[in-house]
C-alpha cells in the first residue's frame, strides 16, 4: 500500500491514447535497434528520436540494457515524453519527473506537466517523465486479468486462523507464478536498474547533470541514482520520502503506524463535521471502525454494481481516503455514515479509485502487477511465512488499525526463485544539496522517513510540512512551493532546514 500508486490516482486515459497512436512504429524501430547496442558505450551515447505525440509533447523511446551485468543480453525500450520549455532562450535544462508507485507512469506524469508546475518552472525546465522498466509502455510486467486482479483485491488479505492462511499463502503463490509466466526477465525490473537507466536517459538529453523531482517511492528511485552517480547530480527534489536505511519489515511497520495516525487525525476532524457518524471518544471510534472491518469479513457490504465490497476493500478505501485530506476525508465520512445500513457504495468507489479500475472490469495500467515484482526485487530479506505469523502480533500491538493487514506485506516476496536482491546498503551519500521535503501526518511515507532520509544525504536541505496527506509539493502550501521552485530556478537550496504550515 506504498505511495505513489495514490497520488498518481487521477486518470491516464490521455495518456493511454497519446501513446498507443505511435506504438505500432515505436516498436518497430526498437525491433529494428536491436542489434546496433552491444556495449555500454553505445547506450550511453545513442541520441532519441522525437516525434509529436500531441499538440504539446514529444515522444520517444530509451534503449537500456536488460541486465547490465551482460550488456549483451538484450534490451529493453523506455517509453519517454517531454514537453519542452515556453522559453527555450533561459531554457535552464531537462527536469526528469517520476510519481512513485513502485509502478506509476512517469510518462502520464508529465502529460499532467501543465496542472503539476506553475509558469515560471514551465518556461524555464523541458518537463520530461519516462515509464520505469516493467511500467506502462516499457516492457511491462504483467501478472493478472481484469478479473483475477479484482479477486486479488478483494481476497481475504488478514489471516484470523491456520486455514485463512493457507489460502493466503496458495493464492500468493498463485500470483507468482502468473508473474513468472507472463513476464520475461522478470528479475531484472529492480529499481536499481532503473537509476542506472535514468542516466542514460540524462546522457540522451544532453544534460550534464539530472535535475529531478522525485515524489513518494520516486524518492527511492532519486536515493539511488544520487548514490550511483553523485557527481552527476544537479538540482534534485524529493518529496514523501521511503527511508533507504530500513528493512521492508521496518518500512511496513512505520507506514502502518502512519496510517493509523492518519486515521486518529480524521477521526479528530471528524468529530467538527455534521455528518460524522463516528462514536466518541476516539478510542470508541477506533474500535467501531475495527468492528466494520471484521463485520465485513463475515458479511461483505453491498453495492449497486453487485460487487461484494470485502473486508479487504472496505480497509483499501479507508487507507485510499486518508491520503488527501481535501478530497478523501469527506468521502471517508460519506462512506462510514452509509456503511451503517449495510452500502458499500463509497468504500467500493474508493477502493477502485486507489487500484484504478474501470468501471467495466478492466485496469488502464500495470501498476498493480508492477509494484508487486518491483517491491520484491528491491528490498532485502524477503520474511518466512512463520516469521510474518509472529511479526503480525507486534504489528497488531503497535498499529492496532492497519497493522493487521499490512504485516503480510511482503509475503511473495520469499517465492521468487533466485532472487537477488539488486539494491544496495546505503550508508552515506555526499554530493550537491538535495532537498527534501516531508509531511508530519503523511500516512503513507511517514514523516520520520524523510528523517532518514535527511541523515543520510549529507548536506541535504528539509523542508517540513506541518499537515495532513500525502506528499508536500503542489498541495497548497505557498512556503513549500515557493522554496521548491525558488531551488529548482536559482539552483539555490534554502539555507537552513524550513518549516512550513500546511494551508487551513
Amino acid at each position: 500500500m506504498r505511495s505513489g500508486s495514490m497520488i498518481s490516482s487521477k486518470k491516464k486515459a490521455l495518456a493511454l491514447v497519446i501513446i498507443f497512436v505511435l506504438l505500432v512504429m515505436g516498436t518497430f524501430s526498437i525491433e529494428k535497434s536491436q542489434r546496433t547496442l552491444s556495449s555500454i558505450k553505445s547506450y550511453q551515447t545513442q541520441t532519441l528520436s522525437w516525434s509529436r505525440c500531441s499538440d504539446i509533447f514529444e515522444c520517444a523511446y530509451l534503449k537500456v540494457p536488460i541486465d547490465y551485468s551482460n550488456i549483451k543480453d538484450g534490451q529493453f525500450a523506455l517509453r519517454v515524453v517531454r514537453l519542452k520549455a515556453k522559453n527555450q532562450s533561459g531554457r535552464i535544462g531537462s527536469l526528469v519527473i517520476n510519481p512513485g508507485g513502485p509502478g506509476a507512469s512517469g510518462v502520464d506524469y508529465a502529460l499532467e506537466a501543465q496542472y503539476v508546475f506553475g509558469p515560471s518552472m514551465l518556461a524555464r525546465y523541458d518537463i520530461v517523465g519516462f515509464d520505469p522498466r516493467g511500467i506502462g509502455e516499457s516492457a511491462p510486467i504483467h501478472c493478472l486479468t481484469g478479473p483475477q486482479t479484482d479477486e486479488s483485491f478483494a481476497a481475504d488479505s488478514k489471516p484470523d486462523n491456520a486455514k485463512e492462511l493457507v489460502a493466503l499463502v496458495k493464492d500468493t503463490r498463485q500470483y507468482v507464478n502468473r508473474c513468472e509466466a507472463k513476464t520475461k526477465n522478470i528479475l531484472h525490473y529492480s529499481t536499481a536498474d532503473s537509476a542506472r537507466d535514468m542516466d542514460l536517459l540524462r546522457a540522451a538529453l544532453g544534460d550534464k547533470k539530472l535535475n529531478y523531482l522525485g515524489v513518494s517511492y520516486g524518492t527511492y528511485l532519486g536515493t539511488l541514482y544520487a548514490d550511483f552517480f553523485p557527481d552527476k547530480v544537479g538540482r534534485m527534489v524529493l518529496d514523501g520520502a521511503i527511508s533507504p536505511i530500513v528493512s521492508s519489515t521496518e518500512q511496513n511497520l512505520t507506514q502502518a503506524m502512519g496510517f493509523d495516525a492518519a486515521l486518529n487525525a480524521f477521526i479528530a476532524d471528524c468529530y467538527t463535521q455534521v455528518n460524522c457518524s463516528l462514536e466518541q471518544p476516539g478510542a470508541t471510534a477506533r474500535k467501531q471502525i475495527t468492528g466494520l472491518f471484521e463485520s465485513a469479513s463475515n458479511k461483505p457490504l453491498t453495492s449497486t454494481s453487485g460487487r461484494p465490497v470485502t473486508e479487504s476493500l472496505v480497509v483499501l478505501g479507508t487507507a485510499a481516503a486518508l491520503y488527501d485530506r481535501a478530497t478523501g476525508w469527506p468521502q471517508l465520512r460519506d462512506a462510514f455514515q452509509l456503511a451503517q445500513s449495510g452500502d458499500g457504495d463509497k468504500f467500493l468507489a474508493l477502493a477502485d479509485e486507489y487500484s484504478q479500475r474501470n468501471p467495466d472490469g478492466t485496469y488502464p495500467t500495470n501498476e498493480n502487477d508492477a509494484q508487486f515484482v518491483i517491491d520484491c526485487l528491491d528490498w532485502k530479506g524477503p520474511r518466512t511465512t512463520a516469521e510474518m505469523v509472529n511479526e503480525a502480533k507486534i504489528f497488531a500491538v503497535q498499529a492496532p488499525v492497519f497493522g493487521p493487514y499490512l504485516a503480510y506485506s511482503g509475503l511473495a516476496c520469499q517465492f521468487f526463485p533466485k532472487l537477488a536482491i539488486a539494491s544496495p546498503d546505503i550508508k552515506q551519500i555526499s554530493t550537491t544539496p538535495i532537498v527534501i521535503v516531508g509531511t508530519t501526518r503523511d500516512p503513507a511515507t511517514p514523516y520520520k522517513w524523510a528523517l532518514d532520509l535527511h541523515a543520510t544525504i549529507q548536506n541535504s536541505r528539509l523542508i517540513s510540512l506541518n499537515g495532513d496527506g500525502h506528499t508536500g509539493y503542489g498541495h497548497g502550501s505557498a512556503c513549500v512551493d515557493s522554496a521548491v521552485d525558488h531551488y529548482f530556478l536559482t539552483g539555490t537550496p534554502p539555507a537552513h532546514d524550513l518549516s512550513c504550515k500546511s494551508p487551513s
